[in-house]
């Protein structure tokens, strides 16, 4: 091995425990932390939530790595994964690159037969709902430190609407948390005193 090819696996190790770190602490700070998903701690603590980072530089690529993760998922027992956290690091900064990447995305749940299985909900760095501005505090309930891909179970989802009276109270709960919580308090989430 090259010092060039030592050089570049190094990086791409780094990069790859940069991207489920920077994610663990995104789940632990926001997603757990401000409740914005009430069924996440279970899993989370649990270690049912599998992580993996993607090193494609190309939607092309991408696509690759989530038809693979889409099966392996399908594969996989419950018990060990619930869900998966298919990270994006190297392509699709962009959001509405990312937004477009979304219909390549089910219409792979639709070759794949999983249509009625497995869901992809959506995270990004610049996730702007169709109805807000950029700079709507709203939108960090969806605001990821990478582009990720959260691939679900149907049958958690619906356990999960199940066990509720109110489904839709989650959405408008989180946008009270957010405004109460102001850009300040969400940039001091991050802050190095945090870790």
């Amino acid at each position: 091995m090259t010092t060039t090819q030592r050089d570049a696996t190094g990086d791409a190790k780094n990069a790859e425990a940069s991207g489920i770190a920077d994610t663990r602490r995104w789940i632990e700070r926001a997603v757990i932390g401000l409740n914005l998903c009430p069924f996440a701690r279970a899993p989370y603590l649990d270690g049912r939530v599998c992580f993996r980072v993607s090193h494609a530089d190309n939607s092309d690529a991408l696509l690759d790595d989530l038809c693979g993760e889409l099966q392996t998922l399908h594969a996989a027992d419950p018990e060990d994964c619930e869900t998966t956290l298919l990270i994006a690091p190297f392509v699709l900064a962009d959001f509405l690159d990312f937004n477009d990447f979304l219909d390549a995305a089910d219409a792979a749940i639709d070759v794949l037969k999983l249509d009625g299985v497995i869901q992809i909900a959506s995270f990004h760095p610049q996730y702007c709902f169709a109805d807000s501005a950029p700079e709507d505090i709203e939108n960090c309930t969806n605001r990821s430190p990478w582009p990720i891909l959260h691939l679900l179970r149907e049958s958690s989802i619906e356990r999960a609407v199940d066990s509720m009276t109110d489904p839709d109270a989650i959405y408008r709960r989180n946008v009270d948390t957010l405004r109460r919580l102001g850009w300040a308090g969400w940039k001091a989430l991050w802050s190095e005193a945090g870790d």
